[in-house]
């Protein structure tokens, strides 16, 4: 019988800071010397992570368990919504792709990953002490809450205890709060054991009679208000906007088209925080602004839709005047696909069946497939020799003459493809600019100098750092004996 207990940290909505308050929560058990693990039912992301198990899970779970000393497994995120349109998207299940589905389709058979859910949870409690558990979106969607398995329905079923977490930067948070107990139908209510507010700037005392009162209208005790951590953002981003950073007037500018899919978009943390690069996410609308030096097309969770995508927003037009001045143009994953000349889909992976022509950028072509490539590799740069770690997570083939010319080498097979003149660059690799030593050469060759710090070492003094924070404003003594 598991002696595991646990707690959930659920939010009035997304993007509140559950996935941060989780990964500090399983820092401080961690500190304490506890075998502390995060799971997370149901999320979704386009950002992924490949776990040991040769799985993926969601990059806010991959922090978390990083924060809890742990190797991130698929068990930690059993299901993962990867949205593909606005009607679709894949599921992944216990870190394997089932199907691409609707959104009615998938929410008939959600009784049926329950399943997946519980059992993942099971195993996670026979083997650690404690569980962390974060919610996905607000439990108050009420129209949602038959079969629910992302906040109260797993709630219930698991017996864990809830906290919720309002958002006061937003404004609104007594409403957040006590409309989120309004909603909640008893048995739901009843499993809250008490509420916190999150990123508050200013004076904490100033919101005094509104702690007051929430805790009075809904009779849950408040575990604190936490101000606005202003370190949050050099902490692995798990989708485009949490990106945010400090404006940085960087030699180097750097310029990374926002598509309508974006995939582990994360690949630009360690980018961010160089003091040499000045980094801009540019959203749809916007011209590639004419002093770019470095392009970066990312990941894709549709390649084909990006492609149509990228043209409407004129960036194809873009990209080859930005060529023609001798700017540098980086493919990454879906973006590598972007750069060739077609890609098809013979299957209706993505959609239709069909092909769809690509920039034409780079001498390569891609064909699609039903299997996903997701694997934790060591690369070898070819112009260096230099072994950095990486990770692949991608369905299709990539062939071309401009595959002679490969970027890497992975276990002697050539990976990636080189334009004749060296401007142009895809390769499937994410993961590589976290290597310091691989990331200061390539600012190196993009003419701008790396300056040698330590990312690695950044992200753990920062979640050394949150723990401080939230110690220093939260109940953290109180939320830990809530678990159970």
């Amino acid at each position: 019988m598991s002696k595991a207990t646990s707690l959930m940290i659920q939010g009035t909505g997304s993007h509140v800071g559950k996935s941060m308050l989780v990964a500090g929560l399983c820092r401080l058990a961690h500190q304490r010397g506890v075998d502390v693990v995060p799971f997370k039912p149901q999320n979704m992301s386009n950002n992924a992570a490949v776990t040991v198990d040769g799985g993926e899970i969601g990059r806010a779970q991959a922090l978390q368990a990083r924060a809890a000393g742990l190797e991130p497994h698929s068990d930690m995120n059993p299901v993962l919504l990867k949205p593909e349109t606005d009607q679709m998207a894949q599921v992944v299940v216990q870190g394997k792709r089932l199907a691409s589905t609707g959104a009615a389709s998938y929410l008939s058979a959600k009784s049926k990953l329950l399943e997946s859910v519980l059992e993942s949870y099971q195993r996670l409690c026979d083997q650690h002490e404690l569980i962390l558990v974060e919610g996905a979106g607000s439990p108050a969607e009420v129209n949602l809450r038959k079969n629910d398995i992302a906040n109260m329905g797993f709630a219930i079923q698991a017996g864990v205890p809830v906290v919720l977490v309002g958002d006061i930067d937003r404004g609104g948070v007594i409403a957040q709060i006590v409309g989120t107990s309004e909603l909640l139908d008893c048995c739901d209510r009843k499993m809250v054991s008490g509420f916190l507010i999150n990123k508050f700037r200013g004076e904490p005392q100033l919101f005094d009679d509104g702690y007051a009162l929430i805790a009075d209208r809904t009779g849950w005790p408040g575990f604190g208000v936490l101000p606005w951590f202003k370190d949050a953002w050099k902490l692995p981003a798990e989708d485009a906007p949490d990106l945010a950073r400090p404006i940085a007037e960087g030699p180097l500018h750097i310029v990374c088209l926002q598509l309508s899919r974006v995939a582990n978009i994360d690949d630009l943390d360690p980018l961010s925080q160089e003091p040499s690069v000045r980094l801009t996410i540019l959203h749809p609308g916007r011209s590639i602004p004419g002093d770019a030096n470095l392009v970066i097309i990312p990941g894709s969770k549709s390649t084909r839709g990006d492609l149509d995508f990228l043209r409407q927003q004129g960036w194809d037009v873009d990209l080859c005047a930005h060529y023609r001045r001798g700017g540098r143009i980086l493919g990454i994953c879906g973006g590598y696909q972007i750069l060739g000349r077609t890609v098809s889909d013979p299957k209706g992976v993505e959609g239709e069946p069909g092909d769809t022509q690509g920039l034409g950028l780079l001498n390569v072509r891609t064909t699609l497939s039903e299997n996903k490539q997701l694997t934790q590799v060591k690369a070898v740069h070819a112009r260096t020799g230099y072994s950095f770690d990486g990770y692949e997570i991608h369905m299709g083939i990539t062939m071309g003459e401009d595959c002679d010319r490969p970027y890497a080498f992975v276990n002697d097979r050539a990976e990636g493809a080189m334009s004749k003149d060296g401007l142009i660059t895809g390769l499937y690799l994410h993961g590589m600019f976290t290597d310091d030593k691989f990331r200061s050469q390539f600012l190196e060759e993009c003419g701008a100098q790396g300056s040698g710090f330590g990312y690695n070492e950044s992200v753990e003094y920062v979640l050394d750092a949150l723990v401080e924070h939230m110690q220093c404003h939260l109940n953290v003594d109180g939320l830990l004996k809530l678990a159970r």
